[in-house]
């Protein structure tokens, strides 16, 4: 069904990939149209450049979504705008139409007074380049959503061609599959059924059930027992209780996460939640405004997917299991992998072929097999043994990865400009898991993260191209705190892995990460990795050094939780982590044949190379001039406030980490001959609730 009373346009316009040759934009319509994109030069408004157009594809009657791209011949520092056109069998309407309706009608995308987004490519200096990032956005997790921060910075420096960001690089979480608020399940099933015009029959044990009859807070035996599902182990089962598992359900989701227009239907109820929606006019805004480039980690899925071996037995052997997997699955793709790599969905490739499986299972009100089963296998779904039901698994070297059919979609992905490269990683579907373990079963056993012939394969796309900075995006961290480190061997050696996500950091398999960090500095002798995941940020160096090259740099700037901060990161946000347990210097020796390494703080004879680990200081909280949208503050929306002193500007300039919601920003100087980064996170004071504050990590040199 259509809602007469909301706009035609239910998301976006999203900017997604935009490089000197091509730009293209992402919008999800109640209607289907063909969706004209137009590109205009700030300097010549009226006077259009390039244009472009594809058909929406039909997800549902009533959800129409396209990444709609055109060719293009930019430059950079330069101002453009775009617009969009919406062309349907009896007459056309503009984008301003399009987003306005009776229930909104003051829609404002630009920050201009012409009305239209805008952007800039990559510069051709890299001192001048400026990239955001961040990750983990639960609605209605603790603290604000640091996201609309980004709305604030656009505007403060839209025409300003030396400030104004670049990119934007959403690292994993960008929804919660699992962790999810009962008022938000009960909206995004409603609006789910009513854009796809039917319900999914979802199979369970016996028989099958819809997602309106699987009621929010009832849902975590149903999602522990019969899908297989990790998150709700022990005594987390409240986690899972609101489990998204229909496709209407994963659908809805990014619309509610990305727009404010399906709030319409149900008014949130939840103090963090209304927090949420009320500055959702903001996120939209940025994200028309910026080139946003996003990859999953677990939670746009399910909590611990594909964790390891155990998992993937415990979970796509059962059908229930297989389904919701599925379903995330195409929701990513159409929702963020389409955007970032739009050629993989053009006329014959298996993108393509994704969106009109896609569109024919809808169309058959998902009675269709064929349909069902393409989808499967593009989305990159391990075939079932036939006699167990299991998923297989092939062999790789010396781990087992799952199978899949050479048409599945790949996730990873590079971009270049004039000054810097990018290569986002997948490291949750290429996963090597163990053939035998010394500790633990082969099962529960720490996964490489990307098997060997995955990461030769990703790492390929980093071409010969030495002059450009190299950028790294590792959704989960090479490096973390140390007493992270140890209660993961700990919790590993008791064998609950799944209480703390065991296997999930890069270097709890230390043979995966001496084989990654050896083939990096193979490529590069420095690197940059954003990552996220852990709900802090923090900047981190890593010194390399072979025996038989010259020296390598790696910095591991994180920015992590854009809305999901807790208890704990709270507490090391603080000064209180650096006076009991200051992060130490750290030095690894390592090898190359096999790759491994282990960690001593002594010298070691005859190691093929060696590295040592050190974490930059954070500097005092900055004020800044940004702004966000008031809301009454609520009592209880700001943790400690009974303790005064918690709250003091001097307690919360810790000097390691970042542990509330925050967005980063990553700009470089030069000084001489050598090149710094410069790591600005911004945040929310406590001392002063809504004061947009920065605290920049201090400078080094790549």
């Amino acid at each position: 069904m259509t809602y007469p009373e909301l706009p035609l346009v239910l998301a976006g316009p999203i900017l997604r990939h935009t490089a000197p040759e091509v730009v293209t934009v992402w919008v999800a319509l109640q209607k289907a149209c063909t969706v004209e994109l137009r590109i205009y030069h700030t300097q010549a408004i009226d006077d259009c450049l390039f244009t472009g157009k594809r058909a929406t594809v039909a997800l549902g009657e009533s959800l129409h979504v396209v990444a709609v791209t055109t060719q293009t011949t930019l430059q950079p520092d330069q101002l453009y705008a775009y617009d969009l056109c919406f062309k349907f069998e009896q007459g056309e309407c503009s984008l301003q139409e399009g987003l306005t309706s009776d229930r909104f009608p003051d829609v404002n995308l630009s920050y201009f007074d012409h009305g239209k987004p805008t952007f800039l490519l990559p510069p051709t200096q890299i001192e001048d380049l400026k990239i955001l990032h961040g990750s983990c956005r639960k609605p209605h997790g603790h603290g604000i959503d640091a996201l609309p921060i980004l709305d604030s910075l656009l505007e403060t420096t839209a025409a300003e061609i030396r400030d104004r960001p670049h990119q934007l690089f959403l690292t994993g979480d960008q929804i919660y599959g699992d962790d999810v608020s009962a008022r938000l399940l009960e909206t995004a099933t409603l609006l789910g059924d009513s854009l796809l015009g039917w319900q999914e029959k979802l199979p369970l044990k016996s028989t099958f059930m819809t997602a309106s009859e699987l009621k929010p807070q009832e849902r975590g035996e149903i999602a522990t027992r019969q899908a297989g599902f990790t998150g709700g182990l022990g005594d987390k089962r409240q986690k899972v209780e609101n489990h998204l598992f229909s496709l209407g359900e994963y659908y809805a989701t990014y619309l509610l996460s990305w727009s404010q227009i399906g709030w319409a239907i149900l008014k949130p109820t939840e103090p963090h939640l209304e927090r949420f929606v009320h500055t959702l006019w903001q996120v939209r805004r940025a994200l028309a405004n910026i080139p946003t480039y996003m990859i999953f980690d677990d939670h746009d899925v399910t909590d611990d997917w594909n964790l390891n071996q155990a998992w993937c037995l415990r979970v796509l052997g059962r059908s229930l299991g297989r389904r919701v997997v599925q379903n995330a699955l195409l929701a990513y793709a159409v929702f963020q992998g389409w955007g970032n790599t739009p050629e993989r969905f053009e006329v014959e490739q298996s993108g393509a072929r994704l969106l009109d499986a896609a569109q024919t299972w809808s169309a058959s009100q998902g009675s269709d097999r064929v349909a069902l089963q393409e989808i499967s296998k593009l989305v990159g779904m391990p075939p079932q043994d036939p006699k167990t039901g299991l998923p297989k698994f092939i062999q790789d070297g010396d781990v087992n990865i799952l199978d899949r059919h050479p048409d599945a979609l790949t996730w990873h992905f590079v971009i270049r400009s004039q000054c810097h490269e990018i290569l986002v990683l997948d490291t949750r579907t290429w996963r090597g898991y163990p053939l035998d373990h010394e500790q633990v079963s082969q099962k529960i056993a720490p996964p490489r993260l990307i098997a060997p012939a995955a990461l030769v394969q990703q790492l390929s796309l980093l071409q010969d191209s030495k002059h450009l900075t190299t950028f790294l995006v590792a959704p989960t961290n090479l490096f973390g705190l140390q007493v992270i480190d140890w209660i993961h061997h700990w919790q590993l050696r008791k064998k609950k892995v799944f209480s703390t996500d065991v296997g999930d950091a890069w270097n709890v398999n230390t043979d995966a990460l001496a084989q990654l960090l050896t083939h990096l500095f193979k490529l590069r002798d420095s690197i940059v990795v954003l990552s996220g995941d852990i709900h802090y940020s923090s900047t981190i160096r890593l010194s390399y050094q072979r025996t038989d090259s010259a020296p390598g740099v790696l910095m591991q700037l994180t920015s992590s939780a854009m809305k999901n901060e807790e208890l704990i990161t709270r507490i090391i946000h603080t000064r209180l982590k650096h006076w009991l347990l200051p992060e130490p210097k750290r030095k690894w020796f390592g090898w190359d044949h096999p790759p491994h390494m282990i960690e001593r703080s002594k010298p070691i004879d005859s190691p093929d190379w060696k590295c040592e680990l050190e974490w930059i200081p954070r500097r005092a909280a900055e004020h800044t001039d940004l702004s966000l949208d008031r809301f009454p503050v609520r009592a209880g929306l700001f943790h400690f406030n009974l303790f005064k002193f918690w709250t003091w500007k001097w307690i919360q300039d810790g000097r390691e980490i970042v542990g509330v919601n925050n967005l980063a920003l990553v700009s470089f100087t030069r000084d001489d001959s050598s090149l710094e980064v410069i790591h600005t996170l911004y945040w929310f004071s406590s001392w002063r609730p809504l004061e947009i504050v920065k605290s920049r990590f201090a400078r080094s040199t790549l």
